[in-house]
Parts: structure tokens; C-alpha cells; sequence
């Protein structure tokens, strides 16, 4: 029977067994190591530290170029909302004065209601005396004159109204369309803003701190940056401020506050005072010397009168990459006071650090 039987024999004997388990066991790890090394994959490399650096860079121009479009839908929709609310408030008065209107109306009907309903001509033929026939017409003629200067009000009110509901709606969809936009930019910013701390997290804690520090500790060039210059236009927008001797009104005033605000945290979309964007910090300091700049980098550009690198002078806007997407507030040998990102407090650095757009003399 089956189950008698004699087990059939392997036609290896036990040494070549446990030689096969071994080669199968090393054959399933290396197919194990295999499929778990795809992020040591020779053709893509690991990347150094120095490439990390540039990523989050470009990740933080990118969430500074997301945070002024986010400023300036920012800006539209809260124009958007006063307009809103100014026609709210000027049709809840309008409709005040209307229902007076109405009530004065009232007042007429149930007046003529009380004196029977009769025209005024035919109560004045009735009357047996002269005088108060006079004195009635006088007053019947004021009644309808009230009357009309009644009825005159309430047709203007409501015409006044239903031009003010028609306006408010067309506000109220622009101010929808302006708070979707709002809800976009945020986003963007947002998604920037975790790749980059993603990336930060990569780093050792000696590489963050040599990152976060570098822009402000030396002009060593960051990517995308120039570096620092000697004899350049740095140098010779040194001299030419130099050549006009101490600052004074209201650039003077500016970059005063803008040195009280040194070590204050970058808040995207702030404006003070305890944290600011770049641009938000700018137009505070000019806001402070009695000048008011609108709110955006590539607004604030057009501000005032251009003026060229070799002819920058302490007070002057300075603006950065193609896309104008960061500004600080020139204080004069080739430095700057600017607030540069997120996790990097408000600072004193080179203009050469970052890839020079052109300036701005607002006074």
C-alpha cells in the first residue's frame, strides 16, 4: 500500500542539501537587497549636501514668488470686501430712508382716509366760510405737494437701491473670485514651504546651521547667487553714497526702523510687527518715514524712480530675481536689511548674495 512505502531518497546526499539551502538563502537576499536599493540606484545618485542646499533654494524663491502673488490677491480681495461692505452699509441706509418715505405715505392715506376720502376742490366748495376756505386751500396744496415730494423720494430710493443690489452682487462674485484666488496662492505657499522643511530635514544639524547662517556670517556665494564682488558695482555704489555724506529724512527714517526689526522671524504675508515677508517689511520701514508703498515686490519696483546698481544709495529698494519676487531696503555698502525666508530672522546681508533685478528710489 501506499502508506508502506519507502520515502524516495534525494539524489543529493546531506552535504549537498545544505550547500543548496545556503545558495538559495544568499540568492534570496541579494533579490532582497536588490529590490530594496532603489534609492542607492548608481545612475541616480544620492545627493550632496550642497545640491540639497540648492533645491531648497529654489523651493524658497519659488514660495517668495507664491507668497507676493498671495499678497496680491491678498490686497484685491480685501479692496474687494470694503467696496463690498461700503454698498452693504449705503443700501442699509438707502432702505432707512425708504421705509420713512413709506411711513410718511402712510401718514397721507390714513389722513385722507380719516377726512372720508373726498377730493380737496370738492371739500373746499362745501365749506360756508370764506377764510377757512382759504386757509384749506393753502393747506390742501401743501398736502399735495408733500405728497408728491413723497412719492418723489420713495421712486428715487428704490431706483437707488436696486442699482446698489445690482452693484453688490457684481462685488460680491469679484470678491469670490478673488478669495479662490487667495485659497490657490496660500496653498502653493504652503506646499513649498513642507518640500523645503522636508529637505532641511536631510541635513545634518551641522549642515542646517551652516545654511541657515551662511547668507548672513560671510558672502560666500549661494547658489544661484553672484557672491561677492571687490571693485564692482557694490564697491562703487559705496563710494557714491559715501560721496553724499551721512543719511538723513526720511531714508534715514526708514532704515532706522528697519534696524529695530533685525532678528525678527520671516512670517509669510505679515506685515508686522512681530514678524514680516520682504515686502511687508519694506513698505513698514518706508510706512514708518511717512511714505506709503503698495504691497507687492513687483508693485513696489514701479514706486518710485528707477535708479541703476552703480547709483544705489541707503534708502533705496533693491529687488531680486526675474520674477521680482524678493526686495530689501539698501543701507548702503553693497548691505542690506531684507527678511529672506522662513527659519532665517530679518538680517543684514550682501545684494550679491541673490541675482540682482534693479532698484527703486521711493524719496
Amino acid at each position: 500500500m501506499a502508506a508502506h512505502r519507502k520515502p524516495r531518497r534525494s539524489p543529493l546526499g546531506r552535504p549537498a542539501l545544505r550547500t543548496a539551502a545556503t545558495l538559495a538563502l544568499a540568492s534570496a537576499a541579494t533579490v532582497t537587497l536588490s529590490e530594496g536599493s532603489g534609492h542607492a540606484d548608481p545612475a541616480r545618485p544620492a545627493r550632496t549636501p550642497a545640491q540639497v542646499e540648492a533645491e531648497i533654494d529654489r523651493l524658497y524663491e519659488e514660495a517668495g514668488a507664491a507668497t507676493e502673488r498671495y499678497n496680491g490677491a491678498k490686497e484685491r480681495a480685501d479692496a474687494a470686501r470694503a467696496a463690498y461692505d461700503r454698498l452693504r452699509d449705503e443700501a442699509a441706509r438707502r432702505t432707512e430712508r425708504l421705509n420713512t418715505a413709506r411711513q410718511g405715505l402712510g401718514a397721507l392715506a390714513a389722513a385722507q382716509y380719516r377726512s372720508g376720502g373726498l377730493d380737496p376742490a370738492v371739500r373746499l366748495v362745501l365749506t360756508s366760510d370764506p377764510d377757512q376756505y382759504l386757509e384749506r386751500a393753502a393747506l390742501a396744496e401743501k398736502a399735495g405737494d408733500r405728497q408728491a415730494a413723497v412719492l418723489t423720494s420713495v421712486r428715487r430710493e428704490l431706483a437707488a437701491l436696486a442699482q446698489l443690489r445690482s452693484e453688490s452682487a457684481g462685488r460680491l462674485t469679484a470678491l469670490r473670485g478673488h478669495e479662490a484666488d487667495l485659497r490657490r496662492q496660500k496653498s502653493t505657499v504652503l506646499a513649498k514651504l513642507a518640500e523645503a522643511r522636508t529637505l532641511l530635514a536631510r541635513l545634518t544639524a551641522e549642515e542646517r546651521a551652516r545654511y541657515e547662517a551662511a547668507p548672513a556670517a560671510t558672502a560666500t556665494p549661494r547658489p544661484g547667487g553672484t557672491g561677492t564682488r571687490t571693485g564692482g558695482p557694490a564697491t562703487r555704489a559705496d563710494r557714491s553714497s559715501a560721496a553724499r555724506g551721512p543719511v538723513a529724512g526720511r531714508a534715514a527714517a526708514a532704515i532706522s526702523f528697519a534696524r529695530a526689526q533685525l532678528g525678527k522671524p520671516y512670517v509669510w504675508g505679515a506685515t508686522g510687527p512681530s514678524g514680516y515677508d520682504c515686502s511687508g517689511l519694506t513698505q513698514a520701514a518706508w510706512r514708518a518715514a511717512g511714505v506709503s508703498l503698495p504691497r507687492t515686490t513687483y508693485t513696489q519696483i514701479n514706486a518710485g524712480r528707477r535708479v541703476s546698481r552703480s547709483e544705489l544709495a541707503p534708502g533705496d529698494l533693491v529687488f531680486f530675481y526675474s520674477g521680482i519676487s524678493h526686495v530689501g531696503l539698501y543701507i548702503g555698502g553693497g548691505q542690506m536689511i531684507h527678511a529672506p525666508r522662513p527659519g532665517a530672522p530679518i538680517r543684514v546681508a550682501p545684494i550679491d548674495e541673490m541675482p540682482f533685478a534693479g532698484a527703486t528710489r521711493v524719496a
